[in-house]
């Protein structure tokens, strides 16, 4: 039972991480306009990808869980 609510603490504050990030996204200006994003804009259509600032936040992400989980596991 421990380790399942191990896991239930750590879903619950990525869940919380992302809901912030998509609360305060608006005001980072970087968030999305960085170079090398896929922006097309046709008439009547757009497409917007933004692979670079996905790679950037996956970097991100993974250095941060690293951390938690090499301290929070001793």
């Amino acid at each position: 039972m421990e380790g399942i609510g191990k896991l239930l603490l750590i879903f619950g504050g990525l869940i919380a991480m992302l809901g912030l990030i998509l609360i305060f996204s608006q005001h980072i200006p970087f968030l999305g306009r960085l170079p090398g994003d896929i922006v097309i804009k046709r008439d009547g259509f757009s497409f917007y990808f933004p692979i670079v600032t996905l790679i950037l936040l996956s970097i991100l992400l993974t250095i941060i869980l690293n951390l938690v989980f090499r301290f929070w596991g001793k």
